[in-house]
């Protein structure tokens, strides 16, 4: 089958999509949703803004996402652990008009108004009366990144960059036979819309998508992970997707041989730096996980590991399509799939200064080997200059810190010292007269310009709701530093 638009997609799907243990839809209940909203946003939408979308997973996500693909409208997912600011932000920069939502009383305080409905569907469709100007042309959907700082970046993608990366998933897998796929994280991420939804849709897979709080997932920063084993059991999932500290909580909630593990043929684990210990201890569960690699630019997925090609401690070899290579400064390349533009730069008129199949920066440090496995060093970004003129990637002694199981979170700074400082937070606070210990072993790893030679350990946890953590699990390295530096004691705090 070739699938060269988000129509063809939704035209050939057979498979079924599942909210609940009683909510099974065949896919001609999909099509029914979808056109139900294309008469609906095509009668009452404005031409060339965009539609929002707040809401939890469910099959009218799915059905507004397709609709909107359809009509070409410009969709912006809008991630329910953003704050009120950020979403501001977010509806301001995109110029969103429609907002679909199942959060009334929110979306009211955003600044959207109640209209009449007429659509039989569990979601309120409300409107802003006033306009913040148009969406640039060919746009299908717009990403915003929590990014490092308080105000989201706006990714542009077009529906050919989206069904193509769809596509190389779909040929990754496709030897596993992947017949029921789980969705665990929001619908708005763009790594589960992409691989999630549209990659199963074209495998002709099955699409679980209960509400999140029944996968585990509370907000941003809350997970319960046997309420997730459970429900990866009670739908017998075949493939799912994971953060790293998922996938950690997952491991330490459950022992090697747990039968609510049996039916996944394929665990991909991204979003951030894998500890290699974390990667280990998931091969002694005996567990099919694999670390990808990729990046809102490029439309997500650029690289992952699979049962024919998987290499632990890499991030696997570019999928289908895609070319990588790095540069004399370690800096990772991308060439064959990559965004239209950041949408503030097309809001003020200036073109993407990449061609499509140009080579992509992407702001990362890594490896390539001679069979084509790509592995991950860090940001360029956060590249450490000591005192003695070592270029240190801190992500290669945090990797190490939290490789020791006894670490949640690890933090490490060093620019322009003679030593590093690693910020720590304990998984267990009664494990503290270890850390000694563990650094001990940690630093036996390391050469000695980049051994930890100080160290803080941090009670409260590197959080979203903190400031210290990405919604994705990504520390926030200037704000930590700037909460902590101070008290470089050595003591608890």
């Amino acid at each position: 089958m070739r699938f060269d638009s988000f129509h063809s997609l939704l035209e050939q799907y057979k498979g079924e999509i599942q909210e609940g243990p009683n909510r099974k839809f065949d896919a001609d209940t999909l099509r029914g949703q979808v056109k139900a909203w294309i008469t609906h946003l095509s009668q009452n939408h404005p031409l060339g803004q965009a539609v929002g979308i707040l809401a939890d997973n469910s099959l009218a996500w799915l059905a507004v996402d397709l609709a909107c693909a359809n009509l070409d409208i410009a969709l912006v997912p809008l991630p329910a652990f953003f704050t009120d600011e950020q979403l501001k932000h977010a509806i301001r920069e995109a110029g969103i008009t429609t907002l679909v939502t199942d959060q009334g009383q929110r979306a009211q305080q955003l600044g959207f108004q109640l209209t009449p409905r007429d659509l039989d569907a569990p979601m309120l469709v409300l409107r802003k009366l006033q306009l913040d100007g148009s969406t640039p042309a060919q746009i299908q959907k717009i990403t915003f990144t929590s990014g490092t700082t308080g105000e989201p970046k706006g990714v542009c993608l077009s529906e050919t960059q989206q069904l193509a990366v769809a596509e190389g998933l779909m040929h990754a897998t496709e030897s596993l036979g992947i017949k029921r796929h789980l969705c665990l994280l929001p619908l708005g991420v763009l790594l589960e819309n992409i691989a999630g939804v549209y990659a199963p849709m074209m495998a002709g897979a099955d699409i679980i998508c209960p509400p999140l709080a029944q996968t585990g997932l509370k907000g941003a920063a809350s997970f319960d992970a046997q309420q997730c084993l459970d429900t990866i059991a009670s739908y017998r999932a075949e493939s799912i997707i994971l953060l790293p500290q998922m996938l950690m909580a997952l491991l330490q909630a459950s022992t090697p041989g747990d039968a609510r593990w049996q039916s996944l043929k394929f665990i991909a684990v991204g979003g951030g730096k894998v500890p290699i210990g974390l990667l280990t201890l998931a091969k002694w569960f005996n567990l099919p996980v694999y670390e990808g690699y990729g990046l809102s630019e490029c439309a997500s997925v650029v690289c992952l590991n699979t049962p024919e090609n998987n290499r632990l401690g890499t991030v696997g070899k570019p999928i289908l399509g895609v070319e990588v290579k790095v540069d004399s400064d370690q800096e990772i390349w991308v060439k064959g799939r990559h965004f239209s533009g950041y949408l503030h730069d097309l809001k003020a008129g200036k073109a993407n200064s990449l061609v499509q199949g140009e080579w992509l920066p992407t702001g990362d440090l890594g490896k390539l080997d001679a069979e084509g496995y790509l592995t991950i060093h860090g940001r360029k970004k956060n590249l450490i200059i000591t005192g003695f003129g070592r270029n240190i990637s801190p992500e290669w002694p945090e990797g190490l810190l939290l490789s020791t199981g006894l670490f949640l979170q690890a933090a490490v700074f060093g620019e322009g010292k003679t030593g590093l400082t690693a910020m720590l937070v304990l998984r267990d606070t009664r494990d503290a007269n270890k850390v000694d210990e563990a650094l001990q072993q940690v630093n036996q790893q390391l050469p000695d310009y980049a051994r930890i030679a100080e160290h803080l350990v941090i009670s409260e946890p590197f959080s979203f709701s903190n400031g210290l953590c990405t919604a994705n699990g990504r520390i926030r390295r200037d704000a930590i530093w700037h909460a902590y530096n101070s008290q470089l004691n050595g003591e608890t705090v």
